[in-house]
């Protein structure tokens, strides 16, 4: 009736069944935020993605998206099932690890001796670690969308389950087969991602244990350092190492030998399989078999890392997406480098007040020449030499507020030089502490809220919280039971089998602190990164099962033999699981969130056809390449990335047509903007020196420089241009005010373009003064692209977002038009329009309804809103963002109505806003507070009303919260914002007409007076 391994098998499928309901019942519809839409379009048409690329994913995302059968729009659903799938397999491999590992906790040999009791025990613990697992925060997270994670987690998951199937079987034949499968999992997870390398270390014990009948420190240290030497040479020895050798046969091949492109490779290709080959037939030949096993490992790891093959094919087709473009070995070296994202010091190093004492000439640079057939250097590499270097450096970025952060966290002094004491407080505090130990917090004690750098939910109660936190959807508390329950299997473990509790310390330490100390935190990320960490806690899910024993053992003492001691066990433990999916469901549902695919629709139809639109980062892109490359929608715009234009291959991409967007218009030569070149380029006034005569510099500085004349130089690499700096130098433009000369006649004509009421300020030759003192090599090819294009008469629409930074906005505010998510750049300036100015009647347009009797239902000419009525549907802080940009369109467009005395159209917008995006499913932000004032100016006095209660509660429940709990130090920004919250209601409040209005005026000036007295001292 109680056999161990049915009763295994059947659990643990029943395990895996739960888990993928609960997946596929939550998984997002669509693309999500961040890599995921760039991932899903990859993976569609077998494009590249950033470095490292993940071929094995894509390949897996291609076959997943047959399933759609033609439907585009079923694509990223089919895609994203990929990782729901992924993940309920790593419950499955978990839990039937937890058993295993169960197993050596019991005073029995093996499994033929477990009583029912014992058996029933194993399953309880197996199954409540699996569960807790299932519906922990971060794993959750990865398992519903199209990432690389969940897959990653499947693998770490798939090999340390194998790993102690293979400690199971005495057989050495079968045995070895297990290792051989293993490598090759593990050679096929490096086409996911690098994470599941971290285990080799622990699995190196339980090899260890297995061969070797008596164990001391030494044989441990010496496994230990085994397995961390096989990371080592996967990492650095076999993934970049290999190809770093071809690339330097290739070099010298065609270089010094004079042989064809590809020469290297090939010789390459044949001297390592036919070593490869020779090595696994010599060792069979010999018997040798430990050899033999090795050479056959190593060759099911390359099998599996050859998924990486499919970047290089795919790159030489030169597809739409093509990052990095790792057409050639060179840049495919540096593309499996990951040379782009820069290094970070982890032994001994830099500090963020180190200065650069010396530059040394490091290792060439080259890059493919067509024409000379060889392979040429452009640039060394640059080894910098740092004084005030320390060991173990923790404190070393420069980037933008970092160091302020560095010393706001240590309580450094300005000038300070950080010693050791403050390198470990930051590591202890920030990276350790808040990096980790907080996001370990979330998945095993609770979540505060999904706003960034929330903290651990405590037994506060929600009355107590201010309704921000306490209605957040991700305010979730599990009283930290799941954290008991792991701490007893830990002390069980501990005193039941050492060995067991070695193996797993290490991998949680491995896969939790240790990937810490190596990744070494800056002090801010645009985003939390609690998926990185999920390895250390499925290592706690384990111990968590292990408690559950121990608690049937505890209970088996009191209630004497039989099943009840187990059957309660798992009952009372069962409390952990079920509490987590109650409060875990509703933020981690997706299944009703489309905001990523319905923004990406709105910005595109933000711009007329044929239009070039400027984007920034990853989540103002990503999304519209999935939405022209999977859904096929609005292909006639060109998506522009200003954080990859200035790359040589991006530009590249630039240059020539894709789909139904004609190539966008650069004349700056490929050879000026290569890898290199004009990657920084410097302000050097005319009238400095004797580069240009007096009238020609006059002309420059007082009427502007020609913009087209000046790429022509450029072009030309007119020596007038160029400063030199001892060996090198720097190319220079000699005015910070530009002018493009234009046809007036030309641009009236056209239709739809400028105002009619801005046609009389249309200015021959339009002139700005960019205001910068250097420029890289992305805003150069912006001003290439604008003055071709008015020089064109600007017959394509140029597009910024509404988001668009100061720094890439080049001081063109005053000349943009705002025409719903987007700003059209116009050759006509308003002066006064710091940001930018308002087209009512096209936003209007595109933004509203076809027909406005039909307000509210979403049917609209060009915008998406999809959910965004929904109370239901899950919109996370980052989700949140882009309908707060739509909202503050939507005010700025009513604003503008309301100054041309457009008031009936003023109020159906405003209207339409508020019941397109409602409160209850994007809650008003403080940028939207201003709109109070809109609202009773359109004769909306009772919605007006309504959301001045509504965002006064909040606020002042917000900043009773933070000096309550003395919040205003630890949290400033958070402070700020409510503030500046309150400070906008008051003034949207003043002089409004009505009892009820001048009441609400009068209590939150005096709520603001208040808490400026008890706040007084914050800021100082």
């Amino acid at each position: 009736m109680f056999e161990f391994k049915k009763i295994n098998n059947m659990v643990g499928w029943a395990i895996f069944a739960i888990a993928t309901i609960v997946y596929m019942l939550t998984v997002q519809r669509t693309a999500s935020y961040w890599d995921c839409g760039e991932f899903i379009a990859c993976s569609y048409k077998l494009q590249v993605p950033h470095p490292a690329g993940a071929p094995f994913f894509l390949l897996l995302g291609r076959m997943f998206s047959f399933l759609a059968l033609g439907d585009v729009t079923q694509v990223a659903f089919w895609i994203n099932t990929i990782s729901a799938l992924a993940s309920s397999f790593s419950i499955l491999f978990l839990f039937w690890s937890i058993t295993m590992l169960g197993l050596k906790l019991l005073p029995v040999k093996n499994e033929q001796d477990l009583s029912p009791s014992q058996i029933i025990m194993l399953m309880g613990g197996g199954v409540i670690g699996a569960l807790v697992y299932t519906f922990s925060d971060s794993f959750w997270f990865s398992a519903v969308e199209a990432e690389v994670y969940a897959m990653s987690s499947f693998f770490t998951a798939f090999v340390f389950w194998a790993m102690l199937r293979w400690e199971r079987i005495d057989d050495p034949r079968s045995s070895n087969r297990w290792l051989i499968l293993i490598a090759y999992m593990m050679g096929l997870s490096i086409g996911v991602h690098l994470l599941n390398l971290v285990a080799i270390p622990a699995l190196g014990l339980v090899y260890y244990y297995k061969r070797y009948n008596t164990y001391n420190l030494l044989g441990i240290v010496a496994a230990l350092a085994v397995g961390g030497g096989l990371i080592i040479l996967i990492m650095y020895g076999i993934i970049p190492g290999l190809p770093t050798l071809a690339g330097n046969l290739e070099i010298t091949f065609v270089n010094s030998f004079g042989l064809p492109f590809g020469s290297g490779i090939l010789f390459f290709m044949v001297v390592l399989l036919g070593g490869v080959t020779f090595g696994v037939y010599y060792t069979q030949k010999r018997e040798k078999v430990l050899a033999n096993t090795a050479m056959l490992c190593l060759t099911f790891v390359l099998f599996g890392y050859a998924s990486y093959g499919i970047v290089l094919i795919r790159a030489n087709y030169n597809p739409p997406i093509n990052e990095n473009d790792p057409s050639d070995i060179v840049r495919y070296v540096s593309y499996l480098k990951r040379e782009q994202y820069g290094d970070r010091p982890l032994v001994h190093g830099r500090t963020f007040m180190s200065q650069i004492t010396k530059q040394d000439r490091g290792e060439a640079k080259y890059r493919k020449d067509d024409k000379s057939k060889r392979y040429e250097i452009y640039d060394y590499k640059i080894k910098n030499t740092y004084d005030n270097t320390m060991w173990f450096p923790r404190m070393y970025s420069k980037q933008s507020n970092h160091p302020d952060l560095y010393r706001e966290r240590t309580g450094l002094a300005k000038g300070q030089k950080p010693r050791t004491i403050h390198n470990l407080k930051f590591m202890f505090s920030y990276q350790l502490g808040h990096m980790y130990w907080r996001y370990f917090g979330w998945n095993f004690i609770g979540r505060e809220s999904d706003i960034q750098d929330a903290g651990v939910a405590t037994f506060t109660s929600r009355s107590n919280l201010p309704e921000g936190i306490a209605k957040n959807k991700a305010h979730n508390k599990f009283y930290g039971i799941p954290l008991i329950l792991g701490l007893l299997g830990v002390l069980f473990m501990l005193m039941r089998n050492q060995r067991v509790g070695l193996v797993t310390g290490m991998l949680f330490f491995l896969t939790g602190i240790g990937l810490v100390l190596y990744l070494n935190s800056p002090p801010v990320e645009p985003r939390e990164r609690d998926y990185i960490y999920v390895g250390s806690f499925y290592v706690f899910a384990i111990w968590i099962g292990f408690g559950v024993m121990f608690m049937a053992e505890v209970l088996q003492g009191v209630l004497k033999k039989g099943l009840a001691a187990p059957v309660l066990a798992t009952a009372i433990s069962l409390v952990a699981p079920v509490i987590m999916a109650q409060q875990g469901w509703d933020d981690h549902d997706r299944s009703r969130q489309y905001q990523s695919i319905e923004s990406a629709k709105n910005l595109l139809n933000s711009c007329a056809p044929n239009a070039i639109l400027f984007t920034e980062g990853d989540n103002d892109t990503f999304p519209l390449w999935y939405i022209q490359e999977v859904e096929g929608f609005r292909t006639d715009v060109r998506v522009c990335n200003l954080s990859l234009l200035g790359t040589a291959w991006y530009a590249r991409q630039m240059t020539r047509k894709t789909y139904e967007s004609e190539a966008l218009p650069i004349t700056l030569k490929p050879e000026n903007y290569q890898t290199g070149t004009n990657d920084y380029l410097t302000y050097w006034a005319a009238n400095q020196g004797s580069r240009f005569n007096e009238r020609v510099a006059n002309g420059m500085l007082k009427q502007g420089l020609n913009l087209n004349s000046y790429i022509g130089l450029l072009n030309k690499q007119d020596k007038r241009l160029y400063q030199s700096r001892g060996n090198d130098g720097i190319y220079t433009y000699p005015s910070k005010l530009l002018a493009i000369n234009q046809n007036k006649a030309a641009i009236v004509k056209q239709k739809d373009f400028v105002p009619k009421d801005l046609h009389d300020k249309i200015p021959s030759v339009m002139i700005w003064n960019m205001g910068k003192q250097y420029i890289y090599k992305h805003h150069l090819l912006m001003l290439d692209i604008i003055a071709t294009n008015a020089k064109n008469d600007w017959k394509r629409p140029i597009y910024f977002t509404s988001n668009i930074s100061g720094n890439n906005s080049l001081n063109l505010k005053e000349f943009m038009q705002l025409e719903g998510l987007a700003y059209r750049l116009l050759p006509v300036r308003v002066p006064g329009a710091k940001d930018g100015f308002v087209n009512a009647e096209l936003m209007y347009e595109n933004m509203l309804p076809v027909k406005l009797g039909g307000i509210g239902d979403g049917k609209t000419k060009g915008f998406f809103y999809r959910g965004l009525d929904d109370p239901k549907a899950y919109h996370d802080e980052n989700a949140r963002r882009f309908p707060t940009t739509t909202r503050s369109s939507f005010r700025r467009l009513v604003q503008q109505l309301i100054k041309e005395g457009k008031m009936d159209k003023a109020k159906k917008a405003a209207k339409f806003c508020l019941e397109a995006i409602t409160d209850e499913a994007i809650p008003y932000s403080m940028f939207f507070t201003p709109f109070i004032d809109e609202l009773f100016k359109v004769g909306l006095e009772k919605e007006a009303l309504e959301m001045a209660r509504t965002i006064g509660h909040r606020v002042e429940q917000k900043l009773n919260y933070i000096y309550d709990n003395n919040l205003r130090r630890r949290n400033p920004n958070s402070l700020r914002y409510a503030m500046y919250n309150l400070y906008s209601l008051v003034n949207a409040l003043q002089g409004q007409k009505g009892k009820e209005a001048q009441a609400l005026h009068k209590k939150y000036d005096q709520v603001q007076k208040n808490n400026m007295g008890r706040f007084s001292n914050a800021f100082e």
